[in-house]
C-alpha cells in the first residue's frame, strides 16, 4: 500500500476516497457505516435524506441496518401529496429546518415522550436511541430544492450512545455527506441533461461532447410528428387545458417511440422530432414503425379516457424519412443545441404536414420505402408523388396499410 494511502478501516478517509471513485450513494453509506461499526459505534440502522432535481421525484431516502436491509426509496413531491407532506412536519428533519438546528438527540424508551411519530415506530423496533444531523449547503451550493444533506442514526444497544460514541459519529459525518453531495449532483447532472436533451444526447453530452461545431454524420430514420387540430383545440378550450393535455399526448408519443429503441431529440411546440439509429437501416425502419403502432394503441388509450372526463381528445400526424443528418452541437458559444439538421430533417417536418391535405395519419418516404425490410414493406401503400415545401423534386409517399403495398 503506498504510505500516502488512507487506512481502509478510517470511514472518513474511505468515504473520501469512495467519494472520489465515484462510488453510488447506497453503496456510499453500506461502506461508511461498515467502518464505523467496526471501531465500535454501535450502529443498528441508518438514513440519509437528500433532494433532488427530477420531473417526478422530489428526493431521495439511503436506507442501511445491521439486518442487512439496504434500500432507495424515492419520495414524491410534498406540494403534491398533502400526506407526504403531514408526514415531513412531524419528522425530526422538518424540526432541524425549522430550528435552524444541526443536530438532534433523542432517548427512546417506555419513559420517553414521544415527541415524534419515528419514535414510536423505532421503539417498536428496539431501538434505544436516535440521532439526526442537518448538513447545510451554503447560497452558491444549493441545487434547485438540494440544500442539506439530512442523515439519522440508531442504535438498539440498552442505554443508547455514550457521548464520546455521539461525539465521534458527528466528527465522522461531514466527509459523507460532501460525498453524498458529490454522488447526488453527479445524478442530477444525468437526469437533467437526459430530461432535456435526450437519453443518447444527454450521454454524448455528458461524455465531453459539447464543443461548438463538433457533429458526427450519420444515417438515420427520421421521425416527426404533431397533433391534429391543435391550434383549433387551442382556440376553444380553457387554457388551464392545454399543458396537460400536451403532457398527456406527448407522453403516449414519446414513451411509445423509448420503447421502440428510438431517441427524441427535441418538442417543439405539440410537434416531436425523433430518429432512430441502427447499422441496419432496416432494424431502424422496424423501430419507427413498432413506435408508430404503440402510439396508436396509447393514443386510442388516452382519448377513451379523457373522453370520459369531457375533455378534448386528438390524433397524431407523422412522418417518417430516411436520410443522412449532422447530429451533434449547433448554436451560439454560450447556447448550444445538441439535434439533427440537415435537408432530410426538413423533408420529414414537410411529410408530416402533407398528412393534414391528404386525410392521412401517417405519411412515409420513398427512401424509408427502399430502406426498411421486405416483410415491412407490405405495411406501406402508394398514395402517389407529392410537393413538398422547399423540395425541388416531388417526392413518392407512402401511408401505413395493407392495400396496394409496395412489393
Amino acid at each position: 500500500m503506498s504510505p500516502f494511502a488512507p487506512p481502509a478501516s478510517d470511514p472518513a478517509a474511505w468515504v473520501t476516497q469512495a467519494g472520489l471513485a465515484g462510488t453510488p450513494e447506497l453503496d456510499l453509506l453500506r461502506g461508511f457505516c461498515e467502518r464505523v461499526v467496526a471501531r465500535d459505534v454501535p450502529l443498528a440502522r441508518a438514513q440519509i435524506l437528500i433532494d433532488t432535481l427530477h420531473p417526478i421525484h422530489e428526493g431521495r431516502v439511503f436506507r442501511w441496518s445491521t439486518d442487512r436491509a439496504w434500500d432507495v426509496v424515492e419520495y414524491g413531491r410534498t406540494t403534491e401529496d398533502e400526506s407526504l407532506a403531514e408526514k415531513w412536519r412531524q419528522s425530526p428533519f422538518h424540526h432541524l429546518e425549522q430550528a435552524g438546528e444541526t443536530a438532534l438527540r433523542r432517548r427512546i424508551g417506555d419513559e420517553s415522550p414521544v415527541e415524534f411519530p419515528i419514535l414510536a415506530e423505532l421503539h417498536a423496533q428496539g431501538q434505544t436511541e436516535y440521532l439526526a444531523f442537518a448538513h447545510r449547503f451554503s447560497g452558491e451550493g444549493i441545487i434547485g430544492e438540494m440544500d442539506c444533506v439530512y442523515s439519522s442514526w440508531t442504535t438498539d444497544r440498552p442505554g443508547g450512545f455514550s457521548d464520546a460514541e455521539v461525539e465521534r459519529l458527528s466528527g465522522l459525518l461531514p466527509p459523507l455527506a460532501l460525498a453524498m453531495k458529490c454522488a447526488s449532483l453527479s445524478r442530477i447532472a444525468g437526469t437533467l441533461v437526459e430530461t432535456y436533451l435526450g437519453r443518447d444526447a444527454g450521454q454524448r453530452v455528458l461524455k465531453g461532447r459539447i464543443a461548438r461545431g463538433v457533429a458526427d454524420r450519420i444515417g438515420a430514420v427520421l421521425w416527426f410528428s404533431d397533433l391534429r387540430g391543435f391550434t383549433q383545440i387551442t382556440d376553444t378550450t380553457a387554457p388551464e387545458h392545454i399543458i396537460p393535455l400536451l403532457n398527456d399526448y406527448a407522453e403516449a408519443v414519446i414513451s411509445a417511440v423509448h420503447d421502440a429503441g428510438g431517441e427524441v431529440l427535441k418538442l417543439i411546440g405539440d410537434g416531436i422530432l425523433a430518429i432512430f439509429k441502427d447499422d441496419d437501416p432496416g432494424r431502424a425502419c422496424r423501430g419507427a414503425l413498432d413506435a408508430e403502432a404503440l402510439t396508436r394503441q396509447r393514443i386510442a388509450a388516452l382519448n377513451r379516457g379523457r373522453a370520459g372526463q369531457g375533455l378534448p381528445v386528438t390524433d397524431a400526424y407523422l412522418g417518417l424519412h430516411v436520410g443522412e443528418v449532422f447530429y451533434g452541437n449547433i448554436g451560439s458559444p454560450d447556447r448550444l443545441d445538441f439535434t439533427v439538421v440537415g435537408p432530410a430533417v426538413n423533408e420529414a417536418s414537410r411529410i408530416a404536414a402533407l398528412c393534414r391535405s391528404t386525410d392521412r395519419t401517417a405519411l412515409v418516404s420513398s427512401a424509408f420505402a427502399a430502406a426498411a425490410f421486405a416483410e415491412d414493406r407490405t405495411r406501406l401503400t402508394p398514395v402517389g408523388r407529392h410537393v413538398l415545401r422547399g423540395v425541388a423534386q416531388p417526392q413518392e409517399l407512402f401511408t401505413l396499410g395493407p392495400e396496394g403495398a409496395v412489393p
